[in-house]
């Protein structure tokens, strides 16, 4: 069975498979279809409360129950339940820009003093000065020069450090509260219930592998080494005696659109068989989950709630989900809605 979407197994074996595990706990014992109850799924503790009833949801849960239940045909052992996640408009906010831009940004502000000519040098200037025109028309080659003077010359150790003062300082400049707040509160209780189903959960993000490691743990709960990121150049050196990892200016992996399945490959080695993105550059992701044998999940997270997060797809410059959605539509794809399908957004929402 190739790139099965959960939709594709229906009738009475599905439904004893969830009332089993509702009634049970997650008893992983064969099924005996006739000698089972089907209770309302409603009336039982629920594993994502910030999931609204609904195909999402309920393809989730049936994916789960599938391929974690001895006697189930679709059964998965723990050692292959791999699901990935991209990070950045997946597990938590990317507007208005990435947040490791913002920390760029603040880190170009920081060094200004010592650099005056960047007062008129671009694309220094441009951060400086603070204008949306003059940010919204930084290019690609742009953040990499910004992300190369602002995360280089340091130790990895330096970095970190300096990441963590920044999370613990810095303000969302809509919501006010530490960035490390803006997550998704149903995606926290997605990971959550696939590691309680004996999943590992592994970020896959085009963010930097070093910045995202600093929070990882405790944000998410996913340890550092299971996160899969961008990495620059780094060097090992010793410095006043001590052995260290330097890190240097210039891309060493760029783990973002075809380079995911690759970081994938390299630093898990295993295909997934659960992939959640949301934008193009997770696209390739998703494929590569979905080539496996057996039951596969791939899902989106489409940002369409302007109220009480943003609303964009095809046409935004940050984000864009354009042909991954028409490959959503295509195969059978999961896209989750925010505005329909979570009744809660940040976990200091009311």
């Amino acid at each position: 069975m190739r790139g099965r979407s959960p939709k594709s197994v229906v009738g009475t074996s599905v439904l004893t498979w969830v009332s089993l595990v509702v009634v049970l706990g997650g008893c992983a014992a064969p099924v005996d279809d006739a000698s089972i109850t089907i209770p309302a799924i409603d009336s039982i503790n629920d594993p994502l409360p910030s999931w609204n009833e609904g195909p999402a949801k309920q393809a989730l849960v049936e994916f789960l129950l599938r391929v974690t239940l001895t006697g189930s045909p679709d059964f998965v052992p723990e050692s292959e339940r791999i699901a990935v996640f991209d990070n950045d408009g997946t597990l938590w906010s990317e507007q208005p820009l990435y947040f490791q831009g913002l920390f760029a940004f603040d880190r170009i502000r920081m060094m200004a003093p010592a650099h005056p000519e960047w007062r008129e040098e671009h694309p220094y200037s441009a951060v400086l000065s603070n204008d949306p025109e003059q940010l919204s028309a930084l290019k690609e080659e742009d953040f990499l020069e910004i992300l190369a003077v602002t995360h280089s010359g340091m130790t990895v150790q330096e970095f970190r450090q300096l990441v963590r003062g920044w999370l613990a300082s810095a303000r969302h400049p809509r919501f006010d509260v530490p960035y490390t707040d803006v997550v998704y509160q149903p995606m926290l209780e997605l990971l959550g219930y696939l590691r309680e189903r004996g999943f590992q959960t592994f970020i896959v993000s085009g963010g930097g592998i070093e910045f995202m490691r600093v929070f990882s743990e405790d944000v998410y709960g996913i340890p550092a080494d299971q996160v899969v990121g961008s990495s620059g150049e780094t060097e090992f050196e010793i410095r006043d005696g001590e052995p260290v990892i330097v890190r240097h200016p210039g891309m060493h992996f760029l783990n973002d659109k075809a380079g995911k399945p690759v970081g994938i490959n390299r630093f898990i080695g295993k295909r997934p068989i659960l992939a959640f993105g949301n934008s193009d550059g997770d696209q390739q992701m998703l494929q590569y989950a979905a080539g496996g044998d057996g039951a596969r999940f791939m899902g989106l997270v489409h940002h369409d709630d302007a109220e009480r997060e943003w609303a964009y797809d095809r046409e935004s410059h940050l984000g864009r989900l354009d042909m991954a959605l028409d490959e959503a539509k295509e195969r059978g794809w999961t896209v989750v809605s925010m505005k329909s399908d979570w009744n809660r957004i940040y976990p200091f929402e009311d």
